[in-house]
C-alpha cells in the first residue's frame, strides 16, 4: 500500500510538471515576457524625429544628435576614490550628484536602465566613450534633440522635456528619461512627429556579459521615423510681428480667411527657442516660468483673456440687424455720452451728431452702440431671452468658447448670457441699464486675441469662418477635415455688406485714416479698452490697451488680423500701426509705410509696464490716484535672462 501511494504521488507530481510545462510553453506562450527577462538586456533605439517646415517651406526644426549616460543600478560595481573622481569629472558632476543619481535609478528600479545623465554634447561623448568599459552598469545611448534653425515663434514651435511617472504610467510607449512635446506643435501633433522606437534585445551569460543578439535578433525591430509636417506659419512674417512687438506686451494673431490657416501667432514677450534645448533646458525654462512679470511663457495670443472694446461693436451692429432692431439709416443722437434719465451711463470721443450705423462704426461712436444694444436686450419682454438671443448670435463667431483647434493651450473668453446676470443679480431683477458696456466690448464680455482674428476673418468673408489651425501638411498624410469645413454665423449674408463698408471707412474718414496702406483696401475697427488691476487690494485704473482688428482686401480678404497691446493708450496708437504694417508686409512683401515701422520701432512701453512697481505716484490724465506699493509683484529673477523682446 506504501508502495501504491509513494508511486501515485511520484506520478501525480510529474504530470502537474508536465501540465505546467505544456501550458507555458505550448498553449501560453505569452506567460514570457522577454521585458521581463534580466538575462536580456534591451537596447531602445530612437527614430529621427519629424522636421518641420513653415508654409513657404522653410526648414524651421531638425535635429542634431545627443546622447545619455544610461545606468542599470543593480549592475554597477563600486569605484574606487579615483574611478570615481575621474568619472565624475568627465560627467561634471559632483560626487554627491553621484550617489544622488544612482539612489534615484535604483528607487526607480534596480534592473531596468533609467538615464544617469541625459544629453552629453558630442565633444563631452567623444572623450567619454573610450573609458566606458571601465564602468560597468553604465552604457551610452544615442538619441536626437530638437535643432531651431530660428530664434522666433517660441510660443508656435514649443519644446521637449522628458517624461514623468504620471505620464509613464498613463502612456506605457514611454519609457523614464525619453522625451515628449511639453508646448506648441511638439505637443499638438507628438504622435505625428515622434515615429516609433526599436528595439534591440542582447542576451547575457551567467557572469552578466553580453554574448550577442538574443535568437540571432528575432525579436528586435527598427526604428520608424517620425513624419515631418508643414506649418501654416509665414515665418517672414512671424519675425516681424515679434520685431514690432519688441519692447511691448500682448498678442498678434493674423489669419487667411479663405482657409483658416494661422499666418503668424505672436506674443510678446517672447524668447529664443534654443534655450530650451540641452542639459541647460530645465534651468532654462525655471527661470523664464518664474519671471511673473514679463511671463515669457505666456501665450497672449491665445490664453490672454481681455476686453474686446470697440471692434466688439460691429457683432451689435450685425445683430442688431439680424434682429431688426435696428435700420442702416437709423440715427441716434451722441451729446459727448449717453444718457438714461439723469444718470450717464458711458462717455464718448468728438464728432458729429446724429449718426447712423456707417459713422457709429467710422467714427466708434459708444451711444450708438448702446442705442442698439439696449434695443436687441429688450425686444422681449424678459431681458433674460434678449441676453440669450444675443449671446446666441455672438458665440456663432467662434466667440465665449473653445475654437476647437489644433493648438497646445486657449481660454474660453467670454460671453454673458441671461443665466449669468441671473446669477450676478438675481432673476429678473436686472435691465439693460445694468449691463450697457458690453455694447462698447468692456463689461463682462472677454476674447483672446485669436478670436477676435477670427471674427475678423467671419466678417470679411461674410458670415462664415474656418476653424483656425496652424498645420498644413502631414508627410504621408492628410490634415483632419473639421479645418476644411465652413462654419456659418447665424447673421445673413446681406447685412455683412453695410457693416463691412463702416469698417473700410474706419481707414477712409474714421478713427484709422492716418494709417492707410497705399494700393490695398483694408476694413478695419480700432479699439480702446479700459485697464483695471487690483494693487495692494485697491482696484486701479491703468493707461488703456490699445486693440486693433482688420481684414484685407475688402473683397476676398486674404488676411484677417488682431493685434492687442497692454497699455497702448488708443486703438490707433500702436495696435493699428501693427496691423496696417503686418498687413502690408503679408500682402506686398515690403514696407512702403516706412514712418509707420519707424514710429513703432523706436517706441518702447516699457515705462508703462513699470508703473505699478516704481513706488511712484500713478497718474490719470495729470492726477493722482494712489501710492502704489514697490513690493507688488517685484520678482528678482526677472533680470537674469536676456529676453528677445
Amino acid at each position: 500500500m506504501r508502495k501504491l501511494l509513494l508511486l501515485t504521488t511520484v506520478i501525480l507530481v510529474g504530470l502537474v510538471f508536465i501540465a505546467r510545462l505544456f501550458y507555458l510553453q505550448v498553449y501560453n506562450s505569452s506567460a514570457y515576457n522577454i521585458f521581463e527577462d534580466t538575462a536580456i538586456r534591451k537596447v531602445y533605439k530612437y527614430p529621427k524625429r519629424g522636421y518641420v517646415y513653415d508654409r513657404n517651406g522653410k526648414l524651421l526644426v531638425a535635429n542634431q544628435p545627443s546622447y545619455d549616460v544610461m545606468v542599470i543600478p543593480r549592475e554597477v560595481s563600486p569605484l574606487d576614490s579615483l574611478d570615481l573622481e575621474e568619472f565624475c569629472g568627465l560627467l561634471k558632476i559632483t560626487k554627491e550628484d553621484y550617489q544622488n543619481k544612482l539612489k534615484k535609478a535604483r528607487n526607480y528600479s534596480p534592473r531596468l536602465p533609467s538615464p544617469f545623465v541625459p544629453q552629453l554634447s558630442k565633444t563631452d561623448y567623444a572623450v567619454l566613450q573610450e573609458k566606458m568599459r571601465k564602468y560597468e552598469g553604465f552604457y551610452i545611448q544615442k538619441r536626437s534633440l530638437r535643432s531651431y534653425q530660428t530664434n522666433i515663434g517660441a510660443n508656435v514651435l514649443g519644446d521637449l522635456g522628458e517624461v514623468n511617472r504620471r505620464i509613464i504610467k498613463r502612456q506605457p510607449y514611454y519609457k523614464l528619461g525619453d522625451l515628449i512635446g511639453k508646448q506648441g506643435i511638439e505637443l499638438s501633433y507628438e504622435n505625428v512627429l515622434r515615429g516609433v522606437k526599436g528595439i534591440k534585445f542582447i542576451q547575457k551569460d551567467r557572469h552578466n556579459k553580453d554574448i550577442g543578439p538574443y535568437k540571432d535578433g528575432i525579436f528586435d525591430t527598427l526604428p520608424k521615423p517620425g513624419k515631418d509636417i508643414t506649418i501654416t506659419i509665414d515665418s517672414e512674417l512671424q519675425a516681424y510681428g515679434e520685431l514690432l512687438m519688441k519692447y511691448k506686451r500682448g498678442g498678434i494673431v493674423a489669419i487667411d480667411p479663405q482657409s483658416g490657416e494661422i499666418l503668424a501667432m505672436v506674443t510678446g514677450p517672447s524668447y529664443n527657442p534654443n534655450l530650451l534645448v540641452g542639459r541647460e533646458r530645465n534651468k532654462n525654462f525655471s527661470r523664464l516660468f518664474r519671471d511673473t512679470i514679463n511671463m515669457p511663457t505666456f501665450d497672449r495670443g491665445l490664453q490672454a483673456q481681455y476686453p474686446p472694446g470697440s471692434p466688439f461693436k460691429v457683432i451689435n451692429a450685425l445683430i442688431g440687424l439680424q434682429e431688426e432692431v435696428v435700420d442702416i439709416d437709423d440715427k441716434f443722437t451722441c451729446r459727448m455720452g449717453y444718457y438714461y434719465g439723469s444718470r450717464r451711463l458711458t462717455g464718448c470721443h468728438h464728432h458729429r451728431s446724429p449718426v447712423d450705423m456707417n459713422a457709429g462704426i467710422a467714427q466708434s461712436c459708444n451711444a450708438y452702440f448702446v442705442n442698439v444694444y439696449r434695443r436687441i436686450v429688450d425686444k422681449y419682454d424678459d431681458a433674460g431671452k434678449g441676453m440669450n438671443i444675443w449671446a446666441d448670435h455672438a458665440k456663432s463667431f467662434g466667440l465665449g468658447n473653445y475654437l476647437n483647434n489644433d493648438l497646445s493651450v486657449g481660454r474660453k473668453g467670454r460671453i454673458p448670457d441671461g443665466n449669468y446676470y441671473d446669477r450676478q443679480y438675481g432673476d429678473n431683477r436686472w435691465g439693460s441699464t445694468y449691463i450697457v458696456s458690453n455694447a462698447i466690448g468692456q463689461g463682462e464680455v472677454e476674447a483672446t486675441p485669436i478670436q477676435l482674428a477670427n471674427m475678423a476673418a467671419a466678417i470679411g468673408n461674410r458670415g462664415y469662418y474656418y476653424t483656425p489651425h496652424i498645420i498644413k501638411n502631414i508627410e504621408g498624410d492628410t490634415i483632419p477635415s473639421k479645418f476644411k469645413t465652413p462654419k456659418y454665423t447665424t447673421i445673413d449674408k446681406r447685412h455683412f455688406e453695410p457693416v463691412i463698408q463702416g469698417m473700410f471707412d474706419v481707414y477712409n474718414k474714421g478713427t484709422a485714416q492716418s494709417l492707410r496702406i497705399p494700393g490695398i483696401e483694408i476694413c478695419g475697427k480700432t479699439g480702446t479698452a479700459e485697464n483695471f488691476v487690483k494693487i495692494d487690494s485697491v482696484k486701479t485704473q491703468l493707461t488703456d490697451h490699445s486693440i486693433f482688428v482688420a481684414f484685407a482686401p475688402k473683397d476676398n480678404p486674404k488676411i484677417a488680423i488682431a493685434v492687442f497691446v497692454e497699455n497702448g493708450y488708443w486703438g490707433s496708437r500702436f495696435a493699428g500701426r501693427m496691423a496696417s504694417l503686418m498687413i502690408e508686409k503679408y500682402i506686398k512683401g515690403h514696407i512702403t509705410r516706412t514712418d509707420l515701422e519707424q514710429w513703432i520701432l523706436t517706441h518702447s512701453l516699457e515705462n508703462e509696464y513699470k508703473k505699478p512697481y516704481s513706488g511712484e505716484p500713478f497718474k490719470i490724465n495729470g492726477e493722482t490716484t494712489l501710492q502704489v506699493i514697490p513690493e507688488y509683484g517685484i520678482n528678482s529673477n526677472s533680470k537674469d535672462i536676456n529676453f528677445k523682446n
